[in-house]
């Protein structure tokens, strides 16, 4: 819809000037958006959460008990999957804000997500025509991981070891692995384009120019978390215990009808919403500004920075200026300064110049801040590959453990202890925020708790403890099964409580930093920089998982070494402890990147400029 947007001038209380709807026309604050809109969008990510989380959490077991993979091949087959799907979220960010807008985009990637057939059958898909076909088509795909898991041809042949390593267990050939891994990545696909425009579409559904609008928009962000954490309570839960008990074609039939039904709610609102005009993507900037500047690398700078080609003559010149709002000149990144320099000895006109040869000064500034926070952004990727071992190594130690609940037959799934995870998630919220935060008001004196940096730190930390309390917890069980003990799988509860408490206030700070700190012309980038570390931490888990496998293993079919495919053969704790080192090393990077970083608040009011009030609104909040 918002790719063919006409330009919309109604002016007026009862429409809307930056948004139209289904059929193009400038919206109706009484008809269309608000809550009622909200509510449907909220649905499609319950589901789109249950769904992936629901196969990422078991999908380990499933690797070592059914295709007979090794414990490093089934982690690292984990982490991979769950990294392409926050990496893809990149593409669909970038397809959303550069040519189908964020409706289309979820509309298209749920489908690819839940079927093969809507995606290789249908013809291209128009704005006006999506809700009908989609309506009559989204049930006739085929299912590619529910098949895998059906067709007996699919996986290899039932051995005698239940958990699949032993010498007779023929583990699954390269047919059988491709179906399941097509599967996977078409499901990662399909998350990709959903959680990159799904709050920014329900965002959307309210004015921020209205002030009640405005208050509950962020009231809607309060309940996106809400609904993201009941659909991970639904998969570790209901869907796992299904998965084990009952079978994994019924599980993962259900994520299946759960997303076509998230897809069916989704598109039920499509008369209603609200659409915006496509902005471009900050990513074109970036790369707009740092070709420009390589272009002209050979031009001498000028002495004084307003000489430089800025807002003001982009706007005698008759340029959309998008409500951007001009920056100081820094002198970090000097190089970068090349790309805003008007080349008049090769006779360069700025009413004619392409954004790829000149780009405003503000333009470079908003570049040159995002390179500020690098730093910052590379050193919180460690936490997510903390958080990687909690659906894969954690969740085979379970498998080894006693699960039962006193005299009870009732196994707890393995893949179900991850629920501690996300209770602990839940728990920390409210208790940071009605307990921590107006102590550290008193302590800092800081109106909002604690800075944004300062919770990572806490996050952080939080991790490394974690990853401590998981090692001393693996060698007591090693030490146990020795003597013939099986211990209760309830000790495990540290290692998860820790890590989730710590992803709390590492998802709350990173979120909140990034949001604050991106310029106001680019702040769907921030959503990008905060999927990109919970990616590049799941892939570098693969990295560690691999070189550490390689390094102390020994012998074939991955015998012997701290990864044993037998735990009870391996030194896991050793390696829990190598990533506790290795997060410690990281936190005094991040801590010194952190003391020498000066929020954008603080830079713009020395240079007496002051934000516009919606980014004092997201900051603080």
């Amino acid at each position: 819809m918002a790719s063919v947007l006409p330009e919309i001038a109604a002016e007026g209380k009862g429409t809307l000037t930056d948004a139209c709807d289904s059929k193009g026309r400038p919206a109706s604050r009484a008809t269309t958006g608000g809550w009622g809109c909200a509510a449907m969008i909220l649905g499609a990510e319950l589901f789109e959460r249950m769904t992936t989380l629901g196969i990422a959490v078991n999908l380990a077991p499933y690797m070592t008990g059914t295709m007979h993979l090794g414990s490093a091949a089934a982690a690292n087959t984990v982490t991979n999957f769950i990294g392409t799907s926050f990496m893809l979220c990149l593409l669909g960010g970038f397809i959303a804000d550069s040519y189908l807008g964020r409706y289309l985009t979820i509309a298209v990637f749920t489908a690819v997500q839940s079927t093969v057939s809507s995606l290789v059958l249908a013809p291209p898909i128009y704005p006006s025509e999506i809700y009908i076909k989609h309506r009559n088509r989204s049930m006739q795909g085929v299912v590619v991981l529910t098949v895998s898991t059906v067709a007996s041809g699919l996986r290899p042949a039932p051995c005698a070891d239940v958990t699949g390593q032993s010498p007779d267990c023929v583990p699954a050939d390269g047919k059988q692995l491709g179906m399941l891994y097509l599967g996977l990545y078409m499901t990662a696909l399909g998350t990709g384009g959903l959680k990159s425009s799904v709050s920014g579409f329900g965002s959307d559904q309210f004015d921020e120019s209205d002030d009640g609008e405005r208050k509950k928009m962020m009231r809607f962000f309060n309940w996106f978390y809400f609904f993201v954490s009941i659909g991970a309570l639904l998969a570790v839960t209901v869907l796992v215990y299904v998965q084990d008990n009952i079978g994994r074609r019924w599980g993962y039939g259900i994520c299946a009808v759960g997303i076509l039904a998230g897809l069916g709610v989704f598109l039920a609102g499509t008369r209603r919403y609200r659409f915006k005009k496509l902005v471009g993507s900050p990513l074109t900037q970036v790369a707009a500004v740092t070709a420009a500047a390589w272009s002209k690398r050979a031009l001498p700078l000028p002495s004084d920075p307003s000489m430089l080609y800025d807002l003001d003559d982009a706007a005698a010149t008759g340029e959309d200026l998008k409500g951007k709002q001009k920056l100081p000149h820094s002198k970090e990144c000097r190089f970068l300064d090349h790309a805003a320099i008007i080349n008049r000895a090769a006779g360069e006109s700025p009413a004619e110049a392409s954004k790829w040869m000149l780009c405003t000064r503000t333009d470079v500034e908003e570049v040159k801040q995002v390179a500020r926070m690098l730093p910052i952004w590379a050193t919180t990727i460690m936490f997510w590959t903390i958080h990687a071992q909690m659906t894969t190594f954690a969740v085979e130690q379970a498998a080894l453990m006693d699960r039962g609940i006193g005299s009870s037959v009732f196994l707890i799934p393995a893949g179900s202890l991850t629920v501690f995870l996300v209770g602990s998630i839940l728990l920390t919220v409210p208790l940071y925020d009605r307990l921590v935060a107006p102590i550290a008001r008193r302590v800092t004196g800081n109106p909002h708790g604690l800075s944004p940096l300062q919770r990572v730190f806490v996050g952080l930390f939080l991790s490394i403890t974690g990853m401590a309390a998981g090692a001393l917890i693996e060698r007591h069980r090693l030490t146990s099964s020795e003597h013939g003990v099986m211990l209760t799988v309830f000790l495990l509860m540290p290692q998860f409580l820790l890590v989730g408490a710590g992803e709390a206030f590492t998802y709350m700070g990173q979120l909140d930093f990034f949001l604050r700190e991106c310029p106001k012309g680019m702040k769907t980038m921030s959503t990008g920089l905060f999927l990109s570390t919970c990616a590049l931490g799941f892939f570098f888990s693969t990295v560690i998982v691999t070189i550490v496998h390689k390094v102390t293993g020994h012998g074939t079919n991955g015998s012997g070494g701290w990864l044993d495919n037998d735990l009870n053969q391996g030194r896991l704790d050793y390696f829990y402890w190598l990533l506790a080192v290795m997060s410690t090393v990281n936190l005094v990077f991040f801590t010194v990147a952190a003391r020498g970083y000066v929020y954008k608040e603080k830079r713009l009011a020395d240079a007496g400029i002051e934000l516009a009030d919606e980014e004092v609104m997201i900051g603080g909040h």
